[in-house]
């Protein structure tokens, strides 16, 4: 990937998803990608603690050689604010269908500033055991809910399989406070998924207008990235395309 980036000229898009789902999320948005020559990767979120999570993702980011496109999904929009402050590498950022935190706010309190989300009443809560003692909150979305409020726009079957494979996010992570705003600094790019049930679509307006990020509005579920990759895949290169060498 890194002699395929200096012999294009172009960045390397690092892709981040978010909460009940996992890197294949990505996988058609990749595909579209790499047929326009872009390189691109898709991290595993750890999904554990926000300030983790991005401490994760700068891990990743230090490996990549040449300036970098980074994309975030759903909660991994709160993971890449954070990952890219202060990084040289990172030249746009673009949220898809997710959280735009400002310092101190929470995935969890920007969802709940407008109305309009169905996500709480679909969640299982499981509790696992905390590394240094204790025990922490798992959520995942009942798998006979999962079409419906995740993905309604995907076929039944390609929804299925991400219910029985979505990631879960621990609640301390949706409950955490932002450290840093990136896209206070670093241009930025939106989609608005208006059909979307876990984030209101208020809400993804709101933040993508304070942070002055280039918006399309697209008629999707939560999912996407995966029924609509083509529109998402536009955005990334259009961000990629937007970059001064």
């Amino acid at each position: 990937m890194t002699g395929q980036n200096i012999s294009q000229g172009k960045p390397t898009v690092v892709l981040v998803h978010g909460a009940f789902a996992d890197s294949s999320s990505w996988n058609g948005v990749i595909a579209r990608l790499r047929r326009g020559g872009h390189p691109a990767l898709a991290v595993a979120n750890p999904l554990r603690d926000l300030a983790g999570d991005a401490d994760y993702v700068r891990s990743v980011l230090e490996y990549v050689q040449g300036p970098v496109v980074l994309a975030g999904h759903s909660y991994g929009g709160a993971v890449i604010s954070a990952a890219a402050s202060g990084s040289s590498k990172v030249k746009a950022l673009v949220y898809i269908a997710a959280f735009i935190p400002d310092e101190g706010e929470s995935a969890l309190e920007l969802s709940n500033r407008y109305p309009g989300s169905t996500l709480g009443p679909t969640l299982d809560a499981v509790p696992f055991p905390l590394p240094g003692g204790g025990t922490g909150t798992d959520l995942y979305i009942k798998p006979d809910k999962f079409h419906d409020q995740f993905a309604a726009d995907a076929p039944a079957d390609v929804a299925g399989l991400m219910a029985a494979t979505q990631r879960p996010v621990a609640t301390s992570a949706l409950e955490a406070g932002a450290s840093a705003a990136a896209w206070k600094a670093i241009p930025s790019y939106s989609l608005v998924a208006t059909d979307d049930l876990n984030i209101p679509p208020a809400a993804q307006r709101f933040m993508s207008e304070r942070a002055h990020a280039h918006t399309v509005e697209v008629e999707a579920s939560h999912a996407v990235t995966v029924s609509q990759p083509d529109v998402v895949a536009r955005l990334i290169e259009q961000a990629a395309q937007g970059i001064v060498h």
